[in-house]
């Protein structure tokens, strides 16, 4: 059954071919042989405080960095809530965040934006088409979660 515009976040499941990409993208990335705007998401889990991880592609906009959760209120979206904590990593390279929960009026520029940046994956999990003018995202964005990163200095990793 369709969601209808401006309910609550749902969540869009992966299906068994989404899965095994996002298993093989994820080893590539944690190797570092991905896109530059990819990388591996690892977030403690709410319940396990074990940590998850999932590919994601990163958004820049405006000086700042975005995650958008296109399938909805995914797991990875739910745990980074929860935790506020997240760490990127691309081969070496690994950095830490904190988040902050876009709230819906922020998200129609981001979204539009994510949209336009990566159509080529991310416009099947959009009723609207890319290069749409953000006032059309803001029926539909309390559907997705979107994350801003705030870096956290090296100097206070925990």
């Amino acid at each position: 059954m369709p969601q209808k515009v401006g309910t609550p976040p749902s969540f869009i499941s992966p299906g068994p071919i989404a899965r095994v990409v996002n298993r093989l993208y994820g080893s590539l990335t944690r190797v570092g042989l991905s896109m530059p705007y990819s990388f591996l998401l690892s977030v403690p889990g709410r319940r396990t405080g074990e940590m998850r991880s999932v590919p994601v592609n990163l958004l820049q906009r405006n000086g700042k960095l975005f995650l958008v959760a296109t399938r909805g209120n995914t797991q990875w979206a739910r745990n980074t809530r929860a935790s506020r904590k997240i760490f990127l990593t691309r081969g070496s390279l690994r950095m830490e965040f904190f988040v902050r929960l876009i709230p819906d009026s922020e998200k129609p520029a981001v979204l539009q934006s994510y949209l336009d940046r990566f159509k080529w994956m991310s416009w099947r999990f959009f009723p609207l088409a890319p290069n749409s003018p953000p006032a059309m995202f803001e029926p539909i964005a309390a559907r997705y979660p979107v994350f801003e990163l705030i870096r956290v200095p090296p100097e206070i990793h925990s």
